[in-house]
């Protein structure tokens, strides 16, 4: 069974930096695509960056350039670097693990809240 314990989360004012880390384990962490999401109140739940197997990676659009993702094979962790934070970044974040046969698993999310 796969399992992922999110850490990083917190309160931090706009323009602040806070890095998100997920640990995985009952999986061969390097066969994954990983992903963030973050679900605001009243919002659907959001990629906000995701990364292959191979390394490539992906971000929405109000992200790029400002967070970036990235994962320890070694410790079977990814990382989200959040840069410049800003109110809208406020939401849970949720790690996801899509493993190599296709199944989903999530985190339990953290929260992220930056304010003004």
């Amino acid at each position: 069974q796969v399992q992922l314990v999110e850490s990083g989360g917190g309160l931090v004012q706009a323009g602040g930096s806070l890095r998100l880390s997920c640990a995985a384990s009952g999986t061969i962490f390097s066969l994954n695509a990983m992903g963030w999401y973050r679900q605001a109140p009243g919002k659907q739940r959001e990629l906000v960056a995701r990364i292959s197997p191979t390394g490539s990676t992906d971000y929405t659009g109000s992200v790029k350039g400002r967070f970036f993702i990235s994962t320890d094979n070694a410790k079977s962790t990814v990382y989200l670097q959040m840069n410049s934070l800003k109110p809208e970044d406020t939401a849970v974040y949720y790690c996801d693990c899509r493993t190599w046969n296709g199944n989903d698993y999530w985190g339990q999310g953290t929260q992220v809240t930056v304010s003004t």
